[in-house]
């Protein structure tokens, strides 16, 4: 044994499971149809690791959803709110993720969240005095069953306890030390059933360890795993770190009994360093994370033979991904339309399965290995990025000056509201509307060459036109153009921009059975032409109301791409920031009053461990942010926007943007955020989300109402806007115009109790 990977895309090679499971959820197929479906994934998944020579091979690692709600199922972390509903287990684990609802019966979903330093976004697990941790679901099992069927050298995958207890909510006074015990009962009856069942490897996947790890959490971990190590059986134990390095814990780690410790040496390459420092034991098995699981270049096999060589150890090693390929697409084989030189120089999940094992033949000077490496070393020798003198001549320019507006904050804000005299809590929407069947087949047949560009055109337009008037309506006091031009936040202005190319089926899985498909980033970045700019202006002719112009900030952009890995992040977010800065002055000369520069990405990569948040990620973020919009009038109001992650701890850097409003998704996690607002002393202008739109369930008006008197409650009301979380891109029409239609019912029926005698409000 000498190679696997932590994990497999599990969205399928064609986004087969995300087709099946909304056919499901629209009762166009039955949940034996899914299971079937899903089924024969996961066999072609085992089956193309198998081809490629992988010896170890995960399961465990697909899910209908999410992998960490996987994991809370299975030990019965189910709140009783869903258990009440008595639906089947598989609608059970939906109503988690999506929310419930039929007819007066509805139930919300879980908070949604960031999966540390990813686009993915996992459920958090809710534990509460209920709570009754035991091992009672099959899923892991029966998934063992069939690749044990299949032949398939099976290493079972689950979550481990200490990153399930770090990334839970938990109410009612409970704490995380609660449920030790009981976690410690659970994971060792997983470890006895997979024993029986004769499986040689369970991973344990322990990316919590990668953040800061106190004294206190120490002994949380002690708590859990010696208990669970107590005794030894048949089936092997690896625990499995990944996103950073264990520094905080790396001895404590390699002294207790696990037979294999898998480190990421990618992103963890301080790693290298504790393995120089502390040795690695002989008696435990090395997984060495060295291909990149998480961007789409291919690996430079020199470069890592030589580190491979270095590692201060005499274990045995076993090659492995820096992470879950999750992370990347299916296949660069089905990219028939980039450029050559371009795609030679790209590795998605199946040819990263052939990077390990070339890798692998290397290392043990196998016949083969030598061929590949002289291969590997001609392709590295032919890189050639487009190089533009312009964009550099213009961030060698920038001064201090550049990343600062004028005036403040506070004498914008008086600016502003009396050139826009909206009513108290102006009521908005983040941007997309729903993306219907007929918008996606009017793309469509643009990119097949059946309509022209000026009949793609018109029909936009006569959608702006529509939910233009669908808005005015519903009686929102700022309207969007809705975006019907845009596939993608991050991928329309990537295609817009000199320095990217595009994939074809580059999918990538966000959340359920969303999918991303990022752009990649190949040449300097620049706007050659304006990008938002038509569409905002024919909007802002076609109503008597304020129109946002709409575009996605220089971070998200840079976040939800693959990345150049020769140059740095600073200097990619600083060119594309220079770019999107061109087109903010291009709206505002055009008169379009309120802007919004998207990055709800702006956490995404922030440093796991917090004494780098600054120096390694914040000092040139927040920065980039500020020169897109640093030139702009006083007149001209800023807004951004902010979703799915935590952003309590970075409430000071989310001031600094120096936005006029900012928009956040706060729904899901019970307005935890506002608390946070007020200890911060905040003062840009905010507007937390009062509608889950990752939710199919529609917000009751006195629910939307009561949120609202929260805001009121706790925040200076002339700083309050009313908004969803974020855009109705995925969203149907009749969910998004009857939840904004009580939203702004509410928000009316608020406004008008503000000023009655003997008020509660």
């Amino acid at each position: 044994m000498t190679t696997t990977i932590i994990g497999f895309p599990r969205i399928g090679h064609h986004r087969e499971l995300k087709f099946a499971t909304e056919h499901y959820w629209k009762n166009k197929i039955n949940q034996e149809e899914l299971q079937q479906i899903a089924y024969e994934i996961r066999k072609n998944n085992w089956q193309a690791q198998k081809d490629a020579g992988i010896d170890l091979i995960p399961v465990g690692d697909f899910s209908f959803f999410d992998g960490v709600l996987d994991t809370a199922n299975i030990l019965n972390i189910i709140p009783s709110r869903y258990k009440d509903l008595h639906l089947s287990e598989l609608d059970e684990y939906f109503a988690q993720a999506r929310g419930y609802q039929n007819g007066s019966e509805t139930v919300k979903a879980l908070p949604m969240k960031k999966w540390f330093n990813t686009n993915y976004h996992y459920i958090v697990p809710e534990f509460s005095k209920e709570t009754n941790v035991k091992l009672v679901g099959n899923k892991l099992f029966n998934e063992i069953n069939e690749a044990l069927e299949q032949g398939v050298n099976a290493k079972a995958v689950v979550i481990g306890p200490y990153t399930l207890l770090k990334l839970s909510r938990f109410i009612e006074d409970t704490k995380p030390q609660d449920y030790v015990e009981a976690l410690v009962e659970a994971y060792k009856q997983i470890i006895d059933r997979l024993s029986q069942k004769g499986v040689k490897w369970l991973q344990i996947d322990e990316p919590a360890l990668s953040f800061d790890v106190d004294s206190v959490e120490k002994q949380l971990f002690d708590d859990l795993y010696d208990g669970i190590l107590a005794e030894k059986r048949s089936t092997k134990i690896l625990l499995q770190n990944y996103f950073g390095d264990i520094r905080d814990i790396y001895n404590d780690v390699i002294s207790k009994n696990f037979d294999g410790i898998g480190l990421d040496f990618i992103e963890g390459k301080y790693n290298n360093e504790l393995l120089k420092q502390n040795g690695f034991p002989d008696d435990k098995i090395l997984f060495a994370g060295v291909v990149n699981g998480k961007n789409i270049w291919r690996n430079h096999y020199e470069n890592t033979i030589n580190f491979l060589n270095q590692l201060n150890t005499k274990a045995p090693v076993v090659l492995n991904s820096s992470t879950s390929l999750l992370h990347v697409p299916y296949t660069a084989e089905d990219e028939t339309k980039l450029p050559g030189d371009v795609k030679k120089h790209l590795a998605f999940a199946l040819q990263k399965l052939d990077e390990i094992k070339e890798l692998d033949n290397i290392y043990h000077n196998e016949a083969d290995g030598k061929i590949a490496l002289t291969k590997n070393d001609n392709l590295f020798q032919s890189v050639k990025h487009p190089v533009n003198p312009v964009v550099h001549h213009r961030i060698a320019s920038l001064s201090q000056a550049d990343y600062t507006r004028l005036p403040e904050r506070s004498e914008r804000e008086k600016i502003q509201k009396k050139e826009f005299n909206l009513p108290v809590l102006p009521t908005t929407t983040i941007g997309s509307f729903p993306q219907t069947k007929d918008v996606r087949q009017n793309r469509s047949k643009l990119r097949k060459g059946e309509i022209t560009r000026e009949q793609y055109d018109k029909f936009n337009e006569d959608k702006i036109v529509r939910i233009l008037r669908k808005q005015e309506e519903i009686g929102l006091d700022v309207l969007v153009h809705g975006e019907y031009e845009r596939n993608d936040m991050v991928e329309y202005f990537g295609e817009k921009l000199d320095g990217f190319v595009f994939t074809q089926n580059g999918w990538v899985q966000s959340y359920g059975t969303r999918g991303v498909k990022p752009p990649i980033i190949w040449g300097d970045i620049s706007r050659t032409a304006p990008i938002t700019v038509k569409a905002s202006v024919f909007a802002k002719n076609h109503t008597d109301k304020l129109i946002k112009g709409m575009l996605t900030g220089p971070v998200t952009i840079f976040n939800w791409s693959f990345p150049r890995e020769d140059v740095s992040p600073k200097e990619s977010v600083t060119q594309i920031a220079l770019a999107l800065q061109d087109e903010v002055l291009d709206l505002e000369k055009h008169d379009i009053k309120i802007i919004q520069i998207d990055e709800p990405a702006l956490r995404e990569n922030l440093p796991l461990r917090k004494s780098n948040w600054y120096s390694e990620y914040l000092d040139w973020a927040v920065p980039a942010f500020r020169l897109v919009h640093s030139k702009v009038q006083a007149s001209t109001q800023i807004h951004t926007h902010m979703c799915y992650s935590e952003f309590g701890d970075i409430i000071k850097a989310i001031d600094a943007l120096d936005a006029d409003v900012i928009l956040f998704e706060a729904s899901r996690a019970d307005f935890t955020l506002i608390d946070q607002l007020v200890a911060a002393n905040f003062q840009t202008e905010v507007g937390p989300g009062v509608y889950d739109i990752h939710s199919p369930r529609i917000p009751s008006e006195k629910e939307v109402e009561d949120l609202i008197k929260q805001l009121v409650h706790k925040l200076p009301i002339d700083k309050i806007w009313i908004n969803p979380d974020c855009g109705l891109k995925t969203r149907t029409e009749e969910e998004s115009f009857k939840s904004l239609q009580n939203i702004v019912d509410a928000t009316k029926k608020v406004r008008s109790e503000i000023n009655k005698p003997n008020s509660v409000i």
